[in-house]
């Protein structure tokens, strides 16, 4: 069976999603493939989860050129669409006196790419504003616009209002060969088939092998393994600002920061390897971040480790994004090596394909846009006379299933049958944080696997917890009396 649009999205992820809703703008019929269950299952899940301000590129690069513009979109876009997102600065530590002039270096840098307000801070300074940075430390570059947000609540926000805009979602559509013809591209999937004017490839750490479907302008992408370590929030005070070190050819380096829900988050290494789906953890991984995160940070609290996790960074030998068409396949748009600081340029990176596809196609701006969109209520958050009243409309948010993060049956209803809703157990994780808390899912699963079971109207057996064959009941041992 053939479908037609004028744009079809492949990835799901932040890159992905951004540009849909940025789409979504205009008079366009506009598809998202994308391979797995839900969104932000790939590289958006897993992730430092950090705004940057824009310092670390060079300002010739397309990261140092979209990184601070991306970042200042977030103050406006995490209100119209309701994510969390605050700005908590940070700080870049320099624990050598003769390296001093790094920073400056990385100051100068920011600042031709436009980021405002960078200053060098000495010692006592640092020392003022974050008491439990390393006695070593001797100076520290500031970046006060930089901030945090969380990356899957936000792509998920994208996705649903792009959604509501006209934008079709087809999960479960792994791309198998894409045909181009004089005036169009066929992406064929097991499914279907997609006939489409313009293809934006937003795959994430698959995009090369998108991207060398169509061209003879080969890309490689190598998936860069990080490892991390999610504290309880119990640990969540013990810096106020993101706190990195100075950083190295591989990048960034080990992080220590708060998450907006309050946890505390500290990582990543980086190792590159050939295998795009180990997602792994290792000892001595672990170790080694905990290791360089103690030479930034005193006293790091490891009996309040709740959870380690690995994300994989599309890394491009090349360094930089990959924006644009090749030049042998028009119509064909890259958004590829999407790495840090891909998700703090995700707003400018979707305006950027924009500006291309508006180039392509004789544009109409969408009318009847909706620019806003309301997330799940967080109950936790409500006063006790809003909590009243909202359970006396819903008894449901009257009944805790979380009780590590405080989250409702209300809640997690909500999440399921709201637009793209959830329909595994992750996709509920990643909406309303149930399962995320201390006790890492021992007491809610049952509870949530029953209410996910009622609400899709499936059997128990039916339910996963990311799709796939990843069941979390097998088999009744005991007979309906």
């Amino acid at each position: 069976m053939f479908f037609i649009f004028d744009v079809t999205i492949i990835g799901a992820g932040v890159i992905g999603c951004s540009i849909a809703r940025e789409l979504s703008k205009y008079e366009l019929d506009i598809c998202v493939l994308e391979k797995s269950e839900d969104v932000a299952t790939g590289t958006t899940k897993a992730n430092s989860a950090i705004v940057h301000a824009g310092f670390d590129a060079k300002p010739e690069s397309l990261k140092g050129r979209l990184n601070a513009s991306g970042n200042l979109s977030f103050d406006l876009l995490s209100k119209e669409l309701d994510f969390p997102f605050k700005r908590i600065g940070a700080f870049v530590l320099c624990f050598d006196k003769e390296d001093i002039y790094k920073l400056e270096e990385l100051k100068t840098q920011g600042e031709l790419n436009g980021v405002l307000g960078l200053e060098i801070l000495k010692a006592d300074k640092i020392k003022e504003m974050e008491p439990n940075v390393s006695n070593n430390a001797v100076a520290a570059l500031y970046a006060p616009s930089s901030g945090i947000c969380c990356p899957y609540e936000m792509t998920i926000a994208l996705a649903e209002n792009a959604n509501e805009n006209g934008v079709e979602f087809r999960f479960l559509r792994e791309v198998k060969n894409i045909v181009k013809t004089s005036d169009k591209y066929i992406i064929k999937t097991k499914e279907d088939n997609i006939e489409t004017k313009l293809v934006i490839n937003a795959a994430g750490i698959f995009a090369d092998d998108i991207n060398n479907m169509v061209s003879e302008e080969k890309i490689i992408i190598t998936p860069r393994k990080g490892e991390y370590c999610l504290f309880d929030k119990s640990a969540g005070a013990l810096v106020h600002s993101t706190i990195f070190q100075l950083p190295t050819f591989m990048g960034k380096g080990v992080l220590v920061t708060p998450t907006v829900d309050g946890n505390l988050l500290i990582g990543p290494n980086a190792v590159d390897l050939d295998d795009k789906i180990d997602l792994g953890t290792s000892k001595a991984g672990i170790e080694e971040i905990l290791f360089k995160a103690s030479i930034s940070i005193k006293d790091i609290p490891v009996r309040e480790l709740i959870s380690s996790f690995t994300g994989l960074r599309a890394h491009s030998i090349l360094d930089d994004f990959i924006i644009g068409e090749p030049k042998d396949a028009p119509g064909f748009i890259n958004a590829a090596g999407i790495e840090s600081p891909g998700l703090s340029s995700a707003p400018a990176i979707a305006e950027y394909i924009r500006g291309i596809v508006v180039s392509k196609l004789k544009l109409e701006l969408n009318k009847k846009f909706i620019a806003k969109r309301k997330g799940i209520i967080k109950f936790r958050e409500l006063t006790n006379l809003e909590k009243i009243e909202l359970i006396a409309k819903m008894p449901e948010y009257g009944r805790i299933i979380c009780r590590c993060e405080t989250i409702s049956e209300g809640e997690i209803i909500d999440a399921i049958n709201r637009p793209l809703g959830a329909k595994t157990l992750d996709g509920v994780k990643r909406r309303t944080r149930a399962l995320m808390g201390r006790c890492q899912a021992g007491f809610c699963t049952p509870k949530v696997v029953n209410i996910l079971a009622r609400e899709l109207n499936i059997s128990m057996l039916d339910v996963t917890k990311c799709g796939g064959k990843s069941n979390i009941l097998v088999s009744r041992n005991k007979e309906d009396i």
